[in-house]
């Protein structure tokens, strides 16, 4: 447009560049912003998926250490190692010890007795007694009892369907722990009580979520990761004692190179890393999506214990994680379900972690 020069541009024409620029800068950083949350939110799944696998070969290193030691000197073993790193955190961060109240205290001794110390015997014994790839996936029933228990404990509402799904999740557990059959032979008995150690360590780290919410605020991630550890050795070391151990045969155990690498692993990977894995990439999905993603624990254990441990599930066994399974998604997508209660399996193990 052609203007006499001196003649004033009218004010019109900037106004409506401005609001051109600004609209157009507008859906850029629209445009930018929707990229990088897709972006995150898919290396978010994948640091869960990776989280959740490293959880899926847990089975096979235990199995081989209870070639060696007890269930419960495993765990007591893993706590000692585990306290290397809780001692400096706690003395670090003391502070916030002070703010615990005595409902707190009693939050943190069901964290450390039941999640930490009794869950873990329970899980590591039912690969004594079961087939290592029940034990694992049982553990997908957690997200139930945590609905269970804070509706009990904390009053938290609950939609009145999730009693129809907790029945449909019972069936699903039994058909997962003898598949179509019934449980008389010997062989389906020593398999049920395998199952029973395994939800048994599954409620346990389920009531463990939903203490850990009322320490949420008052104490830090890792704060409340060291003081479950600190707080559990104590009663672990009355345990080992009152069995009794053979403390030669102990010895002689750990002067062997492989038992220390597998006590190392699963103090470092499963205990620690792989929680840190998860729960990074925990806030940046949608607690639905957390749950697929979370199907790289079983199926990473399932493989692994298929190529190594030789140990396979039948179509009924299948037939019964697929119903746990759908139950803790639809769980996941319920509008009113406590969060807590939607971060699965996982979840329990941090708050009773």
């Amino acid at each position: 447009m052609f203007m006499p020069r001196g003649t004033p541009f009218p004010r019109g024409i900037f106004v409506l560049s401005d609001q051109r620029f600004l609209f157009s800068t507008h859906s850029l950083l629209g445009d930018l912003s929707m990229q990088q949350s897709k972006q995150a939110s898919n290396r978010s799944i994948w640091l869960i998926a990776l989280g959740a696998a490293m959880w899926g070969l847990d089975g096979v290193f235990i199995v081989s250490l209870l070639q060696h030691v007890s269930s419960s000197q495993i765990v007591w073993l893993e706590h000692l190692l585990l306290f290397l790193f809780a001692a400096p955190v706690l003395i670090w961060k003391r502070q916030e010890l002070k703010q615990l109240n005595g409902g707190d205290w009693l939050a943190v001794l069901f964290i450390g007795w039941g999640g930490s110390a009794l869950a873990s015997i329970l899980f590591t014994a039912g690969f004594t007694y079961g087939n290592p790839n029940v034990v694992l996936l049982l553990q997908k029933v957690q997200p139930i009892f945590v609905i269970l228990l804070a509706s009990w404990m904390l009053k938290e509402r609950m939609r009145k369907d999730f009693y129809a799904l907790f029945v449909v999740a019972l069936i699903g557990a039994y058909l997962l722990t003898i598949g179509l059959h019934l449980p008389t032979s010997e062989v389906s008995l020593a398999q049920l009580l395998g199952s029973l150690c395994a939800i048994g360590a599954a409620a346990l780290w389920g009531g463990s979520t939903v203490m850990g919410k009322r320490l949420i605020g008052k104490l830090s991630f890792t704060t409340l990761t060291a003081l479950r550890f600190a707080v559990a050795l104590p009663l672990l070391t009355v345990i080992v004692l009152v069995q009794q151990p053979n403390w030669a045969d102990l010895g002689q155990s750990l002067h062997l190179a492989p038992v220390w690498a597998n006590l190392l692993y699963q103090t470092l990977v499963p205990s620690l890393l792989s929680l840190l894995l998860y729960y990074r990439g925990l806030n940046g999905v949608r607690a639905s999506h957390a749950t697929i993603a979370e199907l790289a624990f079983p199926a990473t254990g399932l493989l692994v214990n298929w190529l190594i441990l030789h140990q396979t599930i039948d179509l009924g066994q299948w037939l019964g994680f697929a119903i746990v399974w759908l139950v803790v998604l639809q769980l996941s997508r319920m509008p009113n379900a406590p969060k807590s209660a939607v971060k699965t399996s996982e979840t329990a193990n941090l708050a009773g972690l």
